[in-house]
């Protein structure tokens, strides 16, 4: 492999996971620019520079483009456009507007999943009332009507027991095209966080057990407490995604598992909130895993040092101030991880904190220990003076 040549790596997305991978990016010696709309953004906050522009302003997605050597992006609810725009222009975009073009829409996902012969529960995509007629004959109920495009943490789904709840979710939906899904009435979700380099070489990190909060992730747990073949399966399904996609740059691939199989519910071309664990719990993070494999650097399998439980801390709505944090940071075996954000909208990511420890069963109760000495208040407590 020859001598890297990036120096430079754009952001597009100024979220946490831009932030994380920021922090990494610099750790390793490189400069970092995003571009995110708001500014001073979680990331924003801590790249060497933030262009302010919508991620469909092609002018400042070319400035992007000029101060970068490698762009990349966090979240891939962003215009195809322009990183197809960047492409045009001669810059390298990783993971690439194919692989953007195919994660952005459930039906394209799902097809290109179905022709590698991974397993996806049966679907149709629904763009008039023939096809969702023709849907529910060949589908049949439950089932989980989603757009096409644009949803995530839950928003954009409707679960339809009969043909009028599916009409109903058809109409809420206004126009936009849908995909109709069998429901999969799931006994957990686990997920497989991969990464790729240019060259084809390709690691996996241990498969993650998820707990969502009304469709947002709330609890990580790793290793995830299935079988080992099971395990075994989602990790090859994971890397053959990735190769036949031809990803350059650390993804994620989420599954639903049911009756000791499993299907695939989506991928995620980027690090992944799954994975914040790996900040602390192993020998590298999906993180640095990422700028190695965007910058052409060797990948090295990550070892797990102990299993741990990754906490989402979510906005309750109820006040922008986090009270309990002394508390929490008592426990030696816990790392706490705080965005930057301002407002705790409610199940709004405004921080984790990880726990680490040799025996599992202690990781969850310490995790939940630490959830509960948690609470946001509306203003900071008043200081007082000692009498």
């Amino acid at each position: 492999m020859s001598e890297p040549v990036v120096e430079r790596i754009g952001v597009l997305g100024g979220g946490q996971l831009g932030r994380m991978l920021t922090l990494e990016a610099k750790r390793m010696g490189y400069r970092v620019v995003t571009l995110e709309p708001l500014p001073n953004s979680p990331c924003g906050q801590v790249a060497d520079e933030q262009i302010v522009a919508a991620y469909d302003d092609l002018r400042a997605i070319g400035e992007l483009g000029a101060r970068s050597d490698v762009v990349t992006y966090e979240f891939e609810n962003i215009a195809l456009e322009s990183v197809r725009a960047l492409e045009s222009d001669g810059r390298l975009v990783r993971p690439s507007a194919h692989v953007l073009r195919i994660a952005q829409d459930r039906i394209l996902e799902k097809t290109f999943l179905q022709e590698i012969g991974a397993p996806v529960a049966p679907f149709a995509p629904v763009l008039d009332e023939r096809q969702l007629d023709e849907a529910m004959r060949s589908i049949d109920f439950p089932a989980v009507l989603k757009t096409a495009r644009g949803g995530y943490d839950g928003k954009g789904q409707w679960v339809a027991h009969s043909a009028g709840e599916a009409r109903a979710a058809v109409a809420a939906a206004r126009g936009v095209p849908l995909i109709f899904e069998r429901f999969v009435p799931f006994e957990l979700e686990v997920s497989v966080i991969c990464a790729r380099g240019s060259d084809g070489d390709a690691i996996s990190f241990p498969v993650t057990e998820n707990q969502h909060d009304h469709g947002v992730l709330a609890t990580t747990i790793v290793p995830a407490r299935i079988s080992r073949a099971l395990e075994r399966e989602v990790r090859e399904i994971a890397l053959r995604v990735g190769e036949k996609l031809e990803i350059v740059g650390a993804y994620c691939v989420e599954f639903f598992v049911v009756d000791g199989g499993a299907y695939v519910n989506e991928i995620a071309p980027r690090v992944h909130n799954s994975g914040h664990y790996s900040l602390d719990a192993t020998s590298i993070s999906q993180y640095e895993a990422h700028v190695r494999a965007i910058c052409d650097l060797p990948l090295v399998e990550p070892r797990l040092f102990a299993p741990a439980v990754m906490v989402n801390i979510l906005g309750t709505g109820k006040g922008d101030h986090l009270e309990g944090i002394a508390d929490l940071l008592r426990d030696p075996d816990l790392k706490l991880h705080i965005y930057g954000k301002r407002h705790a909208a409610l199940r709004r990511k405004m921080g984790h904190f990880t726990v680490v420890d040799p025996r599992l069963e202690t990781a969850l109760a310490k995790a939940e220990t630490g959830r509960a000495l948690l609470s946001w208040t509306p203003t900071r407590p008043l200081q007082t003076a000692p009498v």
